[in-house]
């Protein structure tokens, strides 16, 4: 059980979400982004530098407090959510941990509190769960080096300031030679292609961008030449968590209109939830909502204490987002007709839960990650 400090920092973020975040949902959903007034406050509340320490300008919090910050953001808005969770697990982690000192002054502070969103750019029109199939390339041109490529599906694309690039270094037909890259997304050559028409987290801009010939200094290197793919499995294993913080945020805004409203739907001359099939119903989402928080809160943990936790952030990623789906399906069902419709918020909460089985991982591999990790040892 989490001690009183992280049930006040919860408190703390569920106050917030129901003032400022909840009441927005629906409009942001419909009209496709997230009002910039609404990230000021984020950045204000130091959500956006939850674990930066106060020297880069960060909350100094920990990574168990940005999972219950994800999380409570969610249960308001998955969109919102998700850019929190992309900005912070995706760009600012990579650079806290392997940025040198002269990086970490140059773009944390704006990252943390200063308004720049900031982006993870790694899958490519060819290049999902393979990233050895990168196609992006970053040739060396003395003081700097010049990236030409394609990215896809890059969550917070259209609005970041800074981004995390990775591209190959070498040309190589597997993930060797790739470098990491902190690139600012203002350099000539940047631009966004596209911007994708999506099911769900319809307010979280994702987009296509396109990298034409862009310089970057050296100085702009993150970690070492040819070492991105450890860069980029490392911020993935956290970003997994964070996902998976995002999954439970979902399954309990679902879960809670669900319950309620099988209190006030009268069929049969009483409440719905007086017939045992709903019971049966609300009684399978609250064992997985509660598995789905402690498999979370394990991993965070671990990596809080500095342990290996990949397998545990993939499980967490892999059971909230499959439990995620499986609590929104019935919630609309426990509504009925009504939660087919779009005048409910679980309609919602069911397109906003299908992601999260895919992005930063499907599922697929989150089972290769976890098998991988469990046969190691008989190795």
């Amino acid at each position: 059980m989490l001690n009183l400090e992280y049930k006040e920092i919860r408190d703390m973020v569920s106050k917030f979400t129901d003032a400022e975040v909840a009441p927005l949902a629906a409009s942001i959903d419909e009209h496709g982004e997230i009002p910039k007034d609404l990230v000021n406050k984020l950045f204000e509340n130091g959500f956006m530098g939850s674990y930066v320490p106060e020297a880069y300008g960060g909350a100094g919090m920990d990574y168990m407090s940005y999972s219950i910050i994800v999380e409570e953001i969610s249960r308001g808005c998955a969109s919102t959510g998700v850019l929190v969770s992309a900005h912070t697990s995706l760009c600012i982690w990579p650079i806290l941990t392997f940025g040198t000192e002269d990086q970490k002054k140059k773009y944390l502070p704006g990252l943390a509190s200063g308004g720049v969103i900031g982006c993870f750019c790694l899958s490519e029109p060819n290049a999902g769960s393979d990233p050895g199939t990168l196609g992006t390339f970053a040739e060396d041109k003395g003081d700097y080096y010049e990236i030409t490529g394609t990215k896809n599906f890059i969550t917070n694309g259209k609005d970041a300031g800074v981004a995390i690039v990775m591209a190959k270094t070498t040309k190589t037909n597997d993930h060797k030679g790739i470098t990491a890259f902190i690139v600012d997304t203002n350099f000539p050559g940047f631009a966004v292609q596209k911007l994708e028409d999506k099911l769900g987290i319809r307010g979280s801009s994702t987009a296509q961008i396109v990298l034409d010939k862009v310089k970057v200094p050296k100085t702009n290197i993150l970690g070492e030449v040819g070492k991105g793919f450890k860069v980029a499995l490392s911020t993935l294993d956290g970003g997994r968590i964070g996902i998976a913080a995002q999954a439970l945020g979902i399954s309990e805004a679902a879960f809670r209109y669900a319950k309620k409203y099988s209190k006030e739907r009268v069929q049969f001359g009483k409440p719905i939830s007086e017939l045992q099939a709903i019971q049966f119903m609300l009684a399978d989402m609250s064992m997985n909502i509660a598995a789905s928080r402690l498999l979370i809160e394990k991993a965070s943990a671990l990596k809080d204490n500095e342990m290996p936790y990949s397998k545990e952030a993939a499980q967490a990623k892999l059971f909230a987002s499959e439990a995620c789906m499986n609590i929104t399906t019935k919630a609309i069902q426990v509504l009925g007709g009504n939660g087919y419709t779009r005048e409910y918020p679980v309609e919602r909460h069911f397109r906003d839960a299908k992601i999260t089985e895919i992005y930063e991982g499907t599922s697929e591999i989150q089972r290769i990650v976890i098998a991988a990790n469990e046969l190691k040892d008989l190795k």
